[in-house]
């Protein structure tokens, strides 16, 4: 009984401890504080396609080594047994003799060793631009991740603002219905007041649920970009005023090619391809391996007496393999590796030239965003002015409510827009920067 009860006490106690380790390890994955910096260093950390990129520069590194390991020794062992129920015979001046014996064994230590192999060759050549050629493709990956998790970020910000602004919206119309139903009830003005009041406010209330909906969306989207857990909270944290203050660049910068992960794939990979042709021409050398054996043989009719004595021979030598004729086979190939050379020439000018376009295009569209930034954050002073005035002049009975209604519906225009601009302008500047090859990581 009293072991029973410990039992039970020991298994509650590993219970507990593994929904504690297992809650910490879920509280580790999860972002207290999803700023951008934060959320765009969760994306580098925890992305599927940044994780499958790490496992391929692991199997790539393996790769390399099972191709350097034919420089080593090739050491073998094997065994065999065999049973000769009839015996080979032959004629030896002028008399049948019976060659061999029933029971033959042999233990074969084996050994090789390249000299020269243009495959080992070449492996040996190009590893180091194999491990850089994958570790590009990382860079890329992280790169598109980054920029990617920084536009749904910024997408999911607009979202957030516009129901930032649909709320005070809300509030100015709730005023407002209370300012003209009062006045209704005094007899100042018509039903129609409170009437288009109330049509306004329904309007804004469903423009509000229509945006929390996006939004949420919108979080999925960025949660899905990120490889945040499904079903997590994500509480985003930004500030205004130091994001406006991120939106210049210089729009003076001279493109360098070289900065972009693009250029240095294409470069790596003409080396890989200067390489293999090489590696072509290399096929008017001869192979050259160095072997050798050493062997323990058993002979004997009584297999109870096999093994009792071996008779052991060894030898060493050279082999030299050196193809003469394959029906010109080696020149074909050859001129093929020549013609991929001059392709990735070709490559690499027409990737300056998408780059320079690529570049112009995200300059231009920042400097049109940024223009409309700048109007549009003036459009929303003075859309707050003209609404407060128009508002005390319909309380003092000057303007009537059609014309609240309108400067309210201009202000809040003159504010969602102002705010997808301010996030236009950055995400736009983030096209130049990885234009300019400035994100890098």
């Amino acid at each position: 009984m009293f072991i029973r009860q410990i039992m039970k006490r020991i298994i509650g106690i590993v219970i507990i401890i593994f929904f504690v380790v297992n809650a910490a390890a879920q509280t580790d994955s999860l972002l207290q504080q999803a700023t951008l910096e934060n959320v765009v260093q969760y994306a580098l950390q925890h992305q599927p396609l940044l994780k499958q990129s790490s496992i391929d520069e692991q199997i790539t590194e393996q790769t390399i080594k099972s191709k350097l390991s034919d420089w080593y020794p090739q050491i073998n062992f094997g065994y065999n047994y065999q049973r000769n129920f009839q015996l080979q015979k032959t004629v030896f001046a002028g008399n049948t003799v019976q060659i061999g014996v029933n029971n033959t064994s042999a233990l074969q230590f084996t050994g090789t060793q390249n000299i020269f192999n243009r495959d080992v060759l070449l492996a040996s050549r190009t590893a180091e631009d194999v491990r850089r050629q994958i570790k590009q493709n990382t860079t890329s990956n992280k790169i598109e991740a980054a920029v990617t998790a920084t536009k749904a970020f910024y997408d999911v910000l607009a979202a957030t603002q516009q129901i930032k602004v649909a709320t005070e919206t809300i509030t100015r119309l709730e005023r407002s219905l209370k300012d003209a139903t009062a006045q209704y009830n005094a007899g100042v003005a018509d039903k129609t007041d409170y009437k288009r009041a109330t049509i306004a406010l329904n309007n804004a209330k469903a423009s509000k649920a229509s945006n929390e909906d996006l939004l949420k969306a919108k979080l999925e989207y960025l949660k899905t970009v990120i490889g945040y857990p499904t079903g997590s909270e994500l509480n985003i944290v930004y500030d205004s005023l130091a994001m406006e203050k991120e939106i210049v660049a210089d729009t003076l910068q001279a493109v360098d090619y070289t900065k972009r992960i693009e250029y240095l794939q294409l470069s790596t990979q003409k080396k890989l391809q200067e390489a293999n042709l090489k590696y072509n021409r290399w096929s008017y050398i001869p192979s050259l391996s160095a072997f050798g054996a050493y062997n323990l043989n058993y002979l004997n009719n009584s297999f109870s007496k096999l093994y009792n004595q071996n008779f052991p021979n060894s030898y060493a030598g050279l082999s030299l393999s050196f193809p003469i004729f394959q029906g010109f086979k080696r020149t074909a190939d050859i001129k093929q590796a020549e013609l991929q050379v001059t392709r990735i020439d070709w490559d690499i000018i027409s990737l300056e030239k998408n780059i320079n376009a690529e570049y112009a295009q995200a300059l231009a569209s920042y400097k049109a965003n940024l223009e409309n930034y700048k109007a549009l954050k003036e459009n929303v002073e003075l859309a707050k002015e003209v609404y407060d005035v128009i508002q005390l002049q319909y309380k003092a009975g000057v303007k009537t409510y059609l014309e609240v209604i309108t400067s309210e519906t201009d202000l809040r225009s003159a504010e969602i827009n102002y705010y997808n601009a301010l996030y236009l302008v950055l995400a736009s500047k983030t096209d130049v920067q990885k234009a300019l090859g400035q994100i890098t990581y």
